[in-house]
This record gives C-alpha cells, structure tokens and sequence, in this order.
C-alpha cells in the first residue's frame, strides 16, 4: 500500500514509533545541540546501547513463540561471572567465553523443554530458574564483585575499537543482521511467528512446538549469557548482579519494537529501534542532568504505551 493511500492511523502505527524516535532526536538536537547532535555522541549512543540490542534479541525470539523469560538479568549475570572465573584461572580467552554460552544453552535449553513438554507457565518456570541462577553466582563468587587477577586481555572484546567505532557497536550490527536472517528469511523463523501466533494451528500443520519453544528459549539464554560476558569484559570485573538492570529495559525495547510491525509482533528491527529510543532517551535526560528515578518514570510510561499500542496495531482493543 502506498503512503498516500493510507490512512493517519495506518500511518501511525506503521511509521509512529520510527517517528517517535526521530522526534526525540530532534529535541535533544535543539536542546544540546553542541553535545548532543555530535558524531562523538551519536557512535557513544550506539555504544551504550550495544549490550541491550543483544540481550533484547534474545528475549524478542521467545516472544515470537509468545512466552517470556524472566531469568534473562540472573543469566546475563552468570555469564560475567563465569567468564570473570576462568579467566582468572588462566584458560584461554577464547575457552572463558565459550564454555559459558555453552552453559547458557544447556540452562535456555531446560527451560524450553519444561515450557513446552508440560506445558507449565513460562513466567513460573523462568521465575525459578532465576532464583537458581542467583544461588549459583553467588555460590561462585561468594556474593562479591570478582576483579582481582583478571587479565588485561579480558577487557580487550568490551573495550576494543575499529577506528572510532567500539567493537562492541560492531558487534551489535552483526547480531542484529544475524538475527534478522534468521527470523524473516529462514524455516525457523516462520515456523517461531506460527507458534507464536496460534499454537494449536502449528500443531496441527506438522510444526514441532516443542523443538521451537526449546530452540527460542536455547538462543534467548545464550544471548544473555553473552551480554553478560561483554559487560564484564567492558568494565573489567564481574558483578553479581550486573545482568539485573537489563532485564526490564530489553522487554521494553522489544514490546516498543512490536509497533514498528503492523502485526504488532515482536520483531528485530522494531527491537532495534527500541533499544534505540531508550539509549537516546536516557543518553539526553542524563545530558539535561534528569534525576535517575525521572528516566526511570519515563521508561515505565514508554512500556505501558508500547503495550497499549501493540494491542491496537493487533486490533486487540475493545471498545
């Protein structure tokens, strides 16, 4: 359908939130423009904003299947310490950062299975999880932040720059197209939004739920597990509970990624602009000097709205 034959209202929902995006923009730019509309601070933005592109990517494939996991922050938290740990031991760099997404896809892999073979309440199961996770990491770290004895060249992945662009910003692109392939191009991809969208219909065409379920729950886990280690790898030291404050805020890039499509589905350039709406958001406010509790405020009336607004591009709303 061509844009001058739709109507405001498609035309909101289509293209209402990249404009949202392109509005605080321009505010900030008016505001501060000699900080805030900068090259220097748009390639920081993308910066701050690389860690949480990556884990809401993983959350936006189980919302797909449209469950949620909420052990995301306690598994992003493990994944730093168990990198920070066997880095200290002395293993190869390239063995602290794979044996914990190896973990994280045993432990995405388990919580898939218990969703999807007995068909118990997403929200339960990954709740539980959480709370084993969070006895783990402390019975690994003893409940302190781990920084002695870790290796320079551990803080190389979080730390390290291409010219002027951060390895991390890099990264970020390439998980982002990654994964934009494989939902939008792929099998699996289709059969996720199927799932996702009526469970019992799938079944019935021949999709195994089960392995789709386990598949998105593996990947999610994995995606946490590897934010985690980039956090601890950018700042050089693992905190107990560095993955925590991720986890409210990548579902909140995903549900206001669900406006960007006109399913009102979760999708990953909608998370993309999500994630990016937040990082300008909170990149701006900190510039105005706004007290941490406002962004706070303003993030949480973001996702009540997202919300609203997924289930109007749905036509989920009754009058």
């Amino acid at each position: 359908m061509k844009l001058s034959k739709m109507s405001p209202r498609k035309l909101l929902q289509a293209y209402g939130t990249i404009l949202a995006l392109a509005l605080i923009v321009l505010a900030f730019s008016l505001i501060r423009p000699a900080s805030f509309c900068t090259l220097t601070n748009f390639i920081n933005i993308t910066r701050q904003i690389s860690l949480l592109v990556m884990i809401s990517l993983g959350t936006t494939l189980v919302m797909s299947v449209n469950e949620f996991d909420l052990s995301v922050g306690s598994m992003a938290s493990l994944g730093g310490v168990m990198a920070a740990l066997l880095a200290v031991k002395g293993l190869p760099m390239a063995a602290c950062f794979a044996l914990p997404v190896a973990a994280g896809v045993l432990i995405g892999t388990v919580n898939g299975f218990i969703v999807a073979r007995f068909r118990v309440l997403s929200f339960i199961t990954t709740l539980g999880m959480s709370t084993v996770l969070s006895g783990v990491i402390y019975r690994l770290s003893g409940g302190a932040t781990i920084f002695e004895g870790i290796p320079k060249s551990f803080s190389a992945l979080g730390t390290a720059k291409l010219g002027r662009v951060p390895l991390l910003s890099v990264l970020m692109v390439v998980f982002v197209a990654l994964f934009w392939f494989l939902m939008q191009q792929t099998t699996l991809g289709r059969k996720l939004y199927a799932v996702g969208g009526n469970e019992e219909t799938a079944r019935v065409a021949g999709i195994r739920v089960q392995k789709c379920k386990t598949v998105a729950f593996a990947l999610c886990s994995a995606m946490a597990c590897v934010t985690g280690m980039l956090i601890a790898s950018r700042v050089g030291s693992a905190n107990t509970t560095a993955g925590e404050g991720y986890f409210l805020q990548s579902y909140a890039a995903v549900f206001i990624g669900c406006t960007v499509s006109r399913k009102g589905v979760p999708n990953v350039l909608g998370t993309l602009v999500g994630a990016a709406i937040l990082g300008v958001l909170a990149n701006g406010l900190t510039m105005l000097q706004m007290p941490v509790y406002m962004q706070d405020i303003i993030t949480g009336g973001i996702i009540i709205f997202a919300v609203i607004a997924q289930k109007l591009g749905r036509g989920d709303a009754h009058s």
